[in-house]
């Protein structure tokens, strides 16, 4: 058995896979796409995640403190010191209507000032926080 796909919490009953998230997001292709990922990663059991824009990597929770870490996706990326809300309002608009891929809005969420996301399955909200912590933008997620 290969523990580096997984960690279980000895409380924990929910138990999902970085090969089953993987699976998930391979079948997104743009941000129009991201509705119906979420859905998937709430099905896996998924309650949120947190997105590192500096290297890809991403921290996922469930219920009863399960947590599972992705690897690093890409050499270190330097953020902009400061976040420019504008700037990540008009990426993002771009990316949900298909015209970038994930690689790409990550290079410009770094552009922005982006330093991380959390996506968070309960309340259906992702929220772009900067270098110093604050947030950047609260964006609902539809619901499908």
């Amino acid at each position: 058995m290969d523990c580096s796909s997984f960690v279980e919490n000895e409380n924990s009953k929910t138990m999902f896979t970085i090969n089953q998230i993987k699976e998930a997001h391979s079948k997104v292709k743009s941000g129009s796409d991201f509705p119906k990922y979420v859905q998937e990663m709430k099905a896996l059991g998924v309650t949120s995640y947190e997105h590192f824009v500096s290297d890809g990597q991403i921290q996922y929770y469930g219920s009863d403190h399960f947590k599972i870490t992705g690897d690093v996706k890409w050499t270190p990326r330097e953020i902009a010191a400061n976040g420019d809300s504008e700037k990540l309002k008009a990426f993002l608009v771009i990316h949900q209507q298909g015209q970038t891929d994930y690689p790409a809005f990550c290079e410009q969420s770094a552009e922005a000032g982006v330093e991380k996301w959390i996506v968070d399955m309960i309340m259906m909200k992702c929220i772009y926080y900067d270098k110093a912590g604050d947030e950047m933008m609260v964006e609902a997620i539809p619901k499908l």
